[in-house]
């Protein structure tokens, strides 16, 4: 690189192009400190002058490049130090930093602040590049960084800030303290993840509509329980706030948390100390008294009436009812059990309520269902007509809700260890008083201490049933080698970590080296589910033993399923043959297999469904398909495919989808199908066996 092409480029930085056809815009610090950068060759000529070199010096790149710097920048008195300066870096290579007066084009001296530095081009030649800003404007800003700097790391008020997708970027020391994690921890992570916030999703929304309109929000009031002190709440006041740089490109947003814990308890103790002292003496006596989840629900109704609602109703989501994990909140419908119901007199009201024992689907724009979703009360204090359908479980009990004269309205969630168990439903019918604040901090220390009890219970009543009901039949140990099959297998349980359910699969070595291949589905959960299901696990190797056809084998089952007490099981069966290479099959009522012949598609084998068993009487049918080497068979159960949110077809075609390559290993297959179906949130357990012919 010569001086001629470092003097062209000068030139072409002055004249303002570059990429792009706009002019650039400042936006960053950089562009505050207008940092300049000058090159000389090693006679001292300037070879290379950028648009802010001309803003600092004045001189334009046409009457800087080619002149000698130390005659145009610098004054007489100046000149030997800048010559020596200037050799040192040359000759050594060490770079020099530090403040040098230069010549302005009118004439006025001004303090620069210099990093210089030598440079190599690709011919040897060596060039010195000295970076400048003004001295003056650099301190000013190093001033006011140090000052920011010295304010948000002695502040008593957390501070962070975020980049637009809500992950930290900084945190100051007193945000250290109010969530107890380290600051380096913050960086990288997502909100949510460190703020101890019940709700922080309405944390977040506040924070992209900052992000969107601009507009500040202050004063935001939360409550939480932070990792530093887990056992007691905790009030904070959040400030959000949007970021942007000088040319208004959104940066991210910042927030700022002050702690207002003792004001939020002193508030709080004053409120509570008004009804609380009699009526929780009262709740700690008399609830909980046994380990019987509908007992403990029933002491709580009797206790919150009449004191607290005339009609008082205790409903559990069935789900928690069945030890599953919650599901992530969200505007769906939830299925209720209903464990209590109790009225202060008789009323109309009592026969809009779901009976004690009864199952009942709220759908989301329900407020017990809201109650659930969000893990918060819901306060209605004066009902009108376009509050019943929200409350009531259809249009014929609103108009008993109504006739009852029910006005007032609290919903509380049921919450033990984190975990939504359900709702605590109030109506006020004589007590001419609507329900306030005070009631819902009444009501919701009511449901907490309810709903530790209730968990308690219920779990008790899950490790009980387990130990006196059979365990779940436990899946098959294959024998090392199947004539003419490659097989691999997966079983994964629901989600719920003692959800017991009903779907099995087997393989069976037949005589002549023949194999069948079972995979079937008790519908239900729970142990007497696993009991059924290793009662005709037993049965089908029994029959299998018989060498009958696959048809025959689920007629035999279908009676003993008959026989079975309110169950209905879909079963597929299935015999390969490794001389004949023919495969045999029959279906009750299962969900159909998937084969991959070698160089097709992936395709269900259109087998006829039949009924499942223990319906009775309806014939089965048997079907053959050819397998050749490399062919893969892939037997499931429903719980891999169905969802609540898809159509069974289209998640059909997405496990066809997943065997459009066969030729994988039959291990990676299984889990592929797995990873790739199931998601955290299903409770249904899944039964899967894949073979390939050899």
């Amino acid at each position: 690189m010569g001086a001629d092409s470092l003097g062209t480029g000068g030139a072409d930085g002055a004249g303002g192009e570059g990429y792009g056809r706009g002019r650039l815009r400042p936006t960053g610090l950089l562009d505050v400190l207008s940092v300049a950068a000058v090159a000389l060759d090693s006679q001292g000529r300037i070879v290379f002058w950028t648009p802010q070199a001309g803003e600092l010096f004045g001189y334009s790149a046409e009457e800087a490049l080619g002149r000698y710097a130390a005659r145009l920048l610098v004054d007489p008195e100046h000149l030997q130090a800048a010559v020596s300066l200037f050799t040192e870096v040359l000759e050594t290579g060490r770079a020099w930093a530090g403040a040098f007066p230069v010549r302005h084009k009118d004439g006025s001296s001004r303090l620069m602040e210099f990093r210089s530095m030598r440079l190599l081009d690709d011919l040897g030649d060596v060039y010195a590049l000295g970076i400048v800003a003004d001295h003056n404007l650099l301190q000013r800003v190093e001033t006011d960084l140090a000052l920011c700097e010295r304010l948000i790391n002695q502040s008593p008020i957390g501070l962070a800030l975020l980049d637009p997708d809500l992950r930290y970027l900084l945190v100051n020391p007193a945000l250290e303290r109010i969530d107890g994690i380290p600051a380096e921890e913050h960086i990288g992570r997502h909100l949510r993840e460190t703020l101890p916030l019940p709700d922080i999703d309405t944390v977040e929304s506040a924070l992209r509509q900052v992000l969107t309109t601009g507009t500040p929000l202050l004063d935001q009031y939360h409550v939480g329980r932070p990792p530093v002190d887990p056992d007691h709440e905790h009030a904070w006041s959040l400030s959000f706030y949007r970021l942007e740089d000088p040319a208004g490109r959104i940066l991210g947003a910042a927030f700022s948390v002050v702690d207002v814990t003792e004001r939020h308890r002193a508030a709080a103790e004053a409120d509570r100390a008004r009804r609380r002292l009699a009526l929780i003496a009262d709740a700690s006596a008399r609830v909980g008294t046994s380990l019987e989840v509908e007992r403990t629900a029933a002491e709580l109704a009797e206790v919150a009436t009449p004191v607290l609602a005339d009609v008082v109703a205790v409903d559990v989501l069935d789900s928690a009812l069945a030890l599953r994990r919650s599901r992530r909140p969200d505007n769906g419908p939830e299925l209720f059990r209903a464990l209590a119901l109790k009225a202060a007199h008789p009323t109309v009201a009592l026969r809009a309520a779901d009976s004690p024992g009864d199952l009942a689907a709220y759908e989301g724009d329900r407020l017990v269902t809201l109650c659930v979703h969000t893990a918060r009360p819901v306060l209605v204090p004066h009902v009108g007509a376009h509050d019943l359908p929200r409350i009531a479980r259809d249009a014929a009990a609103g108009e008993l809700l109504a006739q009852a004269g029910v006005h007032s309205y609290l919903a509380v969630p049921l919450i033990a260890h984190g975990e939504v168990l359900g709702a605590l439903d109030l109506k006020r019918t004589s007590n001419p008083l609507p329900f306030d604040e005070d009631d819902v901090v009444l009501a919701s220390e009511l449901a907490g201490r309810a709903a530790v009890a209730i968990d308690n219970a219920r779990w008790f009543q899950s490790v009980r049933n387990t130990s006196l009901t059979l365990q779940r039949s436990l899946l098959p140990d294959h024998p090392p080698h199947h004539r003419g099959l490659e097989l691999a297998s997966r079983y994964e349980p629901a989600q719920a970590t003692s959800e017991v359910g009903g779907d099995w699969y087997d393989v069976i070595p037949l005589a002549g080296d023949r194999t069948a291949l079972v995979v079937g589905d008790v519908m239900g959960n729970g142990i007497d589910a696993a009991a059924t299901m290793g009662r005709l696990r037993t049965a089908t190797c029994a029959y299998a033993d018989l060498d009958l056809p696959p048809a025959a084998v689920l007629q035999h089952l279908d009676k003993i399923t008959c026989d079975l007490e309110h169950y209905i099981v879909t079963c597929l069966y299935a015999v390969y043959d490794p001389v004949t290479r023919r495969c045999e099959m029959a279906n009750a009522g299962h969900m159909p297999p998937a084969l991959v012949h070698s160089g097709t598609a992936p395709a269900l084998l259109d087998l006829p469904a039949a009924a499942p068993l223990g319906v009775g009487g309806i014939p089965f049918e048997t079907r053959s398909v050819d397998l050749a080497a490399g062919d893969l068979l892939v037997l499931y159960t429903d719980g891999l495919v169905e969802t609540r949110r898809h159509p069974i077809d289209d998640r059909l075609d997405v496990l066809l989808g997943f065997l459009e390559e066969p030729s994988r290993p039959l291990e990676e297959i299984c889990d592929l199908l797995l990873h790739g179906l199931r998601h955290p949130d299903d409770h249904d357990d899944v039964a899967l066996l894949v073979a390939r012919a050899l």
